[in-house]
C-alpha cells in the first residue's frame, strides 16, 4: 500500500496500531504521519517508530486514511480545525466510545468517508480485538484496506453501527474483567502456597490457552468446559461453586452496566 496513513493524537492505542502496521509491512515508515500535543510523546514516537511528526492540519491534508486517536471530547474542536483541508477521498477512522457516524458527518458538514472502530488494549501486544462499522460512503475495497490495517495488531469484526455500543462490554472493557479473574486465580495460588510471580504466570497462561482453544478449535465453550470436568472430579466442584455464587450473572450484570454507560455517552 502506497497511501499515507495519518494519526491525530498518538497515545498508547495509536502507537499499538502504528507498531502493528509496521511489523506487518502494512506501510513504510515514510507513509505514516502523526501529531501529538506532548513534546515527550513526539520524541518517543519519532525515535521508536521512525515516523514524521506534523501539525494536525498537515497530517489531515496529506492522509488517505486518517485516524482520530483522541479523547471523545476533543473530536468537535479537532474536526473543526482540520475539516477544510480534508480531501474528498480521505477515510476518517474514529477510535473513541460514543463518537457515532452521524456525529462525524454532522461535525464535518459534508459527505465524508467514515469508519468507526473500537479496538482494545491487547492491541498493544498484537492480540487486539477491533470492531468496526462504516458509513455508506465507504466502499468494500476501502473497507478492506482499513481492515488490513486493523488486522495487523489483532482480529477485526465488522458489525452494524446500532451494535457498536455493545462492543465495550464484550471486548473493549472486558480485558479489565479478565485481569481481575487472573488476579483472583493468582491470589488463590498464593493462598495455597505458590509464589506470587509463578501464580500470575500460571493463571495468565491458563487464560491465554483457554482463549486459544475456543478460537482455534471452533468448539462451544461449554463443550470445552465439559472436557475438563471429569465425573466426580475437582473441576466440577469448582464450577458448581462458581455457579452457586453467581459467576455468570455477575459478568452479565457488569456487561449491562458497561453497555448502559456507553449508550449514555452516545446520546
Amino acid at each position: 500500500m502506497s497511501k499515507v496513513i495519518g494519526f491525530i493524537g498518538c497515545g498508547k492505542m495509536a502507537q499499538a496500531i502504528i507498531g502493528g502496521i509496521l511489523s506487518a509491512d502494512g506501510a513504510d515508515h515514510k507513509q505514516i504521519l502523526f501529531s501529538a500535543k506532548s513534546h515527550k510523546t513526539k520524541e518517543h514516537v519519532q525515535e521508536t517508530y521512525r515516523i514524521m511528526a506534523k501539525k494536525n492540519k498537515e497530517v489531515a491534508a496529506h492522509s488517505d486514511t486518517l485516524f482520530l486517536a483522541i479523547k471523545p471530547d476533543l473530536h468537535g474542536s479537532i474536526i473543526e480545525e482540520v475539516k477544510d483541508v480534508i480531501r474528498p477521498g480521505t477515510i476518517i477512522v474514529t477510535m473513541a466510545a460514543g463518537i457515532t457516524l452521524p456525529y462525524i458527518q454532522e461535525a464535518f458538514g459534508f459527505n465524508v468517508k467514515a469508519i468507526r472502530t473500537m479496538p482494545n488494549t491487547p492491541s498493544m501486544v498484537g492480540e487486539g480485538m477491533t470492531a468496526m462499522t462504516r458509513n455508506e460512503y465507504v466502499n468494500d475495497d476501502e473497507a478492506e484496506e482499513v481492515k488490513k490495517l486493523l488486522s495487523s495488531f489483532g482480529k477485526v469484526e465488522e458489525i452494524e453501527e446500532n451494535l457498536m455500543d455493545t462492543v465495550p462490554a464484550i471486548s473493549g472493557s472486558s480485558p479489565a474483567y479478565v485481569y481481575m479473574f487472573i488476579e483472583a486465580l493468582a491470589d488463590g495460588g498464593v493462598r495455597a502456597g505458590l509464589p506470587r510471580d509463578q501464580s500470575y504466570k500460571m493463571a495468565a497462561q491458563a487464560v491465554l490457552g483457554a482463549a486459544k482453544m475456543v478460537l482455534e478449535t471452533g468448539m462451544h465453550p461449554g463443550q470445552l468446559k465439559d472436557q475438563v470436568c471429569t465425573p466426580g472430579g475437582a473441576t466440577i466442584e469448582a464450577v458448581a461453586e462458581l455457579e452457586q455464587n453467581g459467576f455468570k450473572g455477575a459478568v452479565l450484570s457488569a456487561m449491562e452496566a458497561c453497555m448502559n454507560k456507553t449508550k449514555g455517552m452516545s446520546e
